[in-house]
């Protein structure tokens, strides 16, 4: 053989492998879009992998995870979205009404699994719980759904109060709901309560000042990505106003703040990424029914109390599913 010939065949020879991973099929890709921060969500993230891994699914293995995170900037979601079509990913999981609801109106085809504090049926996100029937699917907490029963509780922590505030993020799709829900409870137990607003940072201070201003006697925040997102901030705002705050879920109370209510965020995340792992195995979120959960944790941090002077009364100890001492 002719040593040009020789080189030539070595060549093609080199070429084969190549050739036969270029039509291996392409890694799947799942747009994770939310309306929070990477940071004070880690161990969020953690849970979602780990339920990828229930089905058998490793970022870097098998699949590959494209994060997006909008930093409490809401109006950010919808062009993440828009992108996340654009780069035809294989599904998308989205947090938050802020993220779903985008998400939902950006691709009626591309599967959805998501995390929403408010009613899915009600943001015509899915026809029913039960049967979804679009491109949609997930886990819906109820945290929007529940501020009555966090008003009740934060009554019974502080009895005497003539008036609660109302923390709400203007720009959630569910602070309408949110607002009608908790004035309903107030009228139904005889409680004072008055509605203020933040959707920034610096609204965040403004709105503390006023509730001392108002002589708030304590303060029920609602549930909002952008305020668990700033849950040390809130908590320092509360601390320094010493103002009794009632939160969502108990990350507020590991971070110091007094008392909270609500579902297991790191559960909702680990059904998502099991949800997300179906998929990509075939299943269709039309056929996979809206998770909602069966337990509501009640946290409750003393050390908190105690330097707001507070006494937490037995029968709401006794019912708390976590204290902190």
């Amino acid at each position: 053989m002719k040593r040009r010939e020789f080189i030539a065949g070595l060549g093609g020879a080199a070429a084969w492998p190549i050739a036969g991973r270029a039509q291996q099929p392409a890694m799947p890709v799942i747009g994770f879009m939310s309306s929070g921060s990477a940071p004070p969500w880690a161990h969020l993230v953690a849970a979602f992998r780990d339920g990828l891994k229930v089905i058998g699914l490793v970022e870097g293995q098998n699949v590959a995870i494209d994060f997006h995170w909008a930093d409490g900037q809401y109006d950010r979601l919808p062009t993440i979205a828009v992108e996340l079509v654009r780069r035809k990913v294989t599904v998308i999981v989205a947090f938050g009404a802020p993220a779903v609801l985008p998400a939902v109106a950006a691709t009626p085809t591309i599967p959805i699994v998501f995390s929403i504090g408010g009613d899915p049926i009600k943001l015509g996100i899915v026809r029913s719980l039960n049967r979804p029937a679009g491109n949609a699917t997930g886990v819906y907490l109820f945290a929007t759904d529940i501020e009555a029963k966090r008003l009740g509780l934060l009554r019974d922590l502080v009895p005497t109060s003539a008036l609660i505030g109302v923390l709400l993020n203007p720009n959630n799709a569910n602070a309408e709901t949110q607002s009608k829900d908790v004035q309903e409870a107030a009228h139904a137990i005889g409680q004072k309560i008055q509605i203020v607003h933040a959707g920034t940072e610096a609204a965040l201070g403004t709105t503390f000042t006023t509730l001392t201003q108002m002589r708030a006697d304590a303060l029920l925040v609602g549930g909002d990505p952008f305020f668990n997102n700033r849950r040390n901030l809130l908590v320092l705002h509360a601390t320094r106003h010493g103002i009794p705050a009632m939160y969502d879920q108990r990350e507020f109370v590991q971070a110091g703040g007094l008392m909270s209510y609500g579902t297991s965020l790191s559960d909702a995340y680990r059904q998502i990424g099991i949800y997300t792992g179906r998929i990509l195995r075939g299943e269709k979120p039309a056929d996979l029914p809206v998770v909602q959960p069966t337990k509501f944790e009640l946290s409750i941090n003393l050390n908190a109390a105690k330097a707001l002077g507070l006494e937490v009364p037995p029968t709401l100890l006794a019912r708390a599913d976590e204290v902190i001492e």
